[in-house]
């Protein structure tokens, strides 16, 4: 046997509400806010800390590090994760356009600017596969490759200064243009880019990724396409010459292919049994590294190498500020890529380990990485999947992994780099294939969205084949216009619903999906499950006219019949006086609408505003066009569950000039009250609700 609940309470109105439990008056509220922005502006030590700790959080959790928990993870972590940045830093440079040496600053500089300002304890940053992607293909088209060059002459050194100028030029102003979000506080529009968005665009990414590789893995050398239908254009180049392929350099691509592959595969399925991952693209470098040299694969067989990298620190050197009005809106594009990416990983691991970050905070971090090392020739940098999921899996804990991260390319930079001078760059454009197996997998997830939501899936597969079709930068824009074109079809098509109420409950659920709920006998009640706004005012119109039986026909019908009504009461009042005798056939208004309200059997109609989240102009408007239809057919109108925007903006719109103050409630239940009881025709002022 179910127990029952009962409630005795008097009925309140939105007025009686506020004034039995009260609200803050703006005054009070005005003064609150001045005080409080008084107070962020009052300079004091302790404030000077506060700011200190929020803008670099390096002060913030390093004097509460605990050495002996959270040290050994950290070192695995951030040396595992170095030494996969030497061969994925160089590779990924040839994603730029730009010699390997620039991949392994970029491994370097924004390390350790992150250590610094960023709040993700497991993200790991660097060079990005889909960020060196998009940024390579601005290089090519300010700084295209011509077919014939000797590596070694004068020229070729030019060449290359001209292309790392334009990276580090698109890497500045990505800087600057995080800088200006994080001014702006604009770390909330990476939520603009939703889960199937990243997932299918990166996933197309890497669709990119592969086939860009494939002239290295074959040796052929072709100039680089870019812009719509890329992909396509450098698909058809290698498969016309096919017949120029290098047997070599294909055969050490195989190679590769045949031990990347396999211990990658073994990396992911038994990383909860390794204590670190089997480094074997570092591996693999050194090993091709060798045999190149060993063999004379360059001079013999003619294969591609990597050639000089220099020792040391690089100059600070100024980028190629004149291209910036060129480079300006691909660099919004992927300024807003790297910084979507960053945050969703960082985000992603916060949830996992329990710990927040700051979304504001992580534009400010990636803001000054890119800044400053684009003054070290440095190209675009972000979080990247593969090292951030290492770095997690190897047992890091905190930022500090990254110290340990960068001293690793450090040695690199300062001794070993000279050694990878014979490295085959077939080599490294397998890794840059195989690094991309996750984004691969991605397709996994689709049955699961299918069945859970079918709009998502949409979102998927149009940002998928616009990104593979197109390009990266317009497929990742027609993805968001679509994604956002499915939220305005969703808001536009809410629906209306008919409430009924559950017996001896004050539960009122729509009565098309529960059998057991009933409409109160004379009240129709109404819910809008969303806003109210210019652009689904007209769907709102259809709805509410439809469930009311609003017709312009009916309408018009009672406007004739009320001035009959009122012309016959005129003419009745005139023969009285003349007369002097009393003429009852039409002494009172409310029995003409009594007696056609009981053929349509609604005397009141109460909207639920519960699931109204706002209302614009159009849209209360409307609402008021509602009211004054409903008050000329002789049908009361009543609210209930309105939140304070939309209660303001609707009596703000002069709803109240077709509505009772005082037919506003707090629940639904409220309302169904008062309206029984003035029904009955109770004369008690205090009524009580019983549930």
């Amino acid at each position: 046997m179910s127990d029952s609940v009962v409630v005795y309470r008097d009925v309140y109105t939105e007025d009686r509400f506020k004034q039995a439990y009260g609200s803050e008056d703006s005054a009070s509220g005005s003064l609150r806010l001045r005080e409080r922005f008084a107070g962020r502006c009052r300079c004091s030590k302790r404030a000077c800390l506060h700011l200190l700790r929020r803008r670099a959080p390096i002060f913030d959790w390093l004097p509460r590090y605990r050495l002996k928990k959270w040290m050994l993870g950290d070192t695995i972590g951030g040396l595992t994760v170095g030494i996969l940045h030497i061969p994925q830093g160089m590779a990924f440079a040839l994603l730029t356009s730009v010699a390997p040496i620039f991949g392994l600053y970029t491994s370097f500089f924004p390390v350790v600017l992150y250590m610094f300002f960023g709040t993700g304890r497991h993200v790991s940053t660097g060079t990005f596969a889909v960020v060196s992607l998009m940024t390579g293909s601005v290089v090519e088209q300010l700084v295209p490759t011509p077919l014939e060059m000797n590596s070694s002459s004068p020229e070729a050194a030019d060449f290359e200064a001209q292309r790392i100028g334009v990276a580090s030029a698109v890497a500045l102003l990505s800087g600057i243009i995080m800088l200006c979000m994080f001014g702006l506080q604009l770390g909330f529009l990476s939520t603009y880019l939703s889960e199937p968005i990243v997932k299918a665009f990166t996933s197309a990414a890497a669709f990119h990724v592969t086939v860009s590789q494939l002239q290295s893995m074959l040796g052929l050398r072709l100039p680089r396409h870019t812009g719509t239908f890329a992909l396509f254009k450098t698909l058809a180049s290698v498969m016309e010459n096919l017949s120029h392929t290098n047997t070599a350099e294909l055969l050490i691509s195989l190679f590769c292919l045949a031990v990347l592959v396999p211990v990658k595969e073994v990396n992911m399925r038994y990383k909860q049994h390794l204590r670190t991952p089997i480094p074997v693209e570092i591996l693999t470098v050194i090993i091709a590294t060798c045999v190149a040299y060993a063999s004379s694969l360059d001079s013999t067989y003619n294969i591609e190498i990597v050639g000089h990298i220099p020792a040391g620190f690089p100059r600070p050197r100024m980028p190629n500020l004149s291209t910036f009005p060129d480079i300006a809106g691909d660099t919004v594009a992927i300024t807003f890529v790297g910084y979507a990416v960053s945050v969703s990983l960082a985000m992603i691991y916060a949830d996992k380990h329990g710990y927040s970050i700051q979304p504001n905070q992580e534009l400010l971090a990636h803001g000054i990485s890119n800044t400053v090392s684009s003054f070290f020739t440095c190209f675009p940098s972000s979080a990247t999947l593969a090292t951030t999921n290492i770095l997690e899996s190897a047992g890091g804990y905190t930022q500090l992994s990254g110290l340990f991260t960068s001293l690793v390319v450090l040695i690199v930079l300062l001794l070993i780099g000279p050694l990878f001078y014979y490295l085959p760059k077939a080599v490294l454009a397998c890794i840059n294939v195989t690094s991309l197996r996750q984004m691969f997998l991605q397709f996994q997830d689709l049955p699961d969205l299918w069945r859970i939501s079918k709009i998502d899936f949409m979102v998927w597969v149009v940002t998928w084949l616009s990104v593979v079709v197109l390009n990266v930068d317009l497929g990742l824009a027609i993805g968001v216009v679509f994604s956002m074109m499915t939220v305005i079809c969703r808001t536009q098509r809410a629906g209306c619903s008919v409430l009924g109420r559950a017996s001896n409950t004050e539960i009122y659920r729509p009565v098309e999906k529960h059998n057991k709920c009933y409409e109160i006998p004379g009240v129709k009640i109404l819910t809008y499950n969303g806003p109210i706004y210019y652009g689904n005012r007209s769907f709102f119109r259809e709805e509410m006219s439809q469930l009311l039986g609003l017709t312009p026909e009916k309408i018009r019908s009672w406007e004739k019949a009320r001035k009959a009504l009122e012309k016959r009461e005129r003419e009745a009042t005139v023969s009285t006086v003349e007369r002097g005798i009393a003429n009852t056939s039409f002494s009172s208004e409310n029995y003409f609408f009594q007696s056609e309200k009981s053929k349509s059997e609604v005397e009141a109609v109460l909207i639920d505003c519960s699931s109204v989240t706002f209302v614009d102009v159009a849209g209360a408007r409307l609402f008021t066009q509602i009211c004054s239809e409903c008050q000329k057919v002789g049908v009361h109108v009543y609210l209930a569950n309105c939140n304070e925007s939309v209660l303001k903006i609707l009596t703000s719109s002069g709803l109240m000039t077709y509505m009772n103050p005082q037919h506003i409630f707090v629940t639904v239940h409220d309302a169904v009250m008062y309206i029984q009881q003035q029904k009955e025709k109770s004369p008690e002022n205090t009524t009580t609700v019983w549930v």
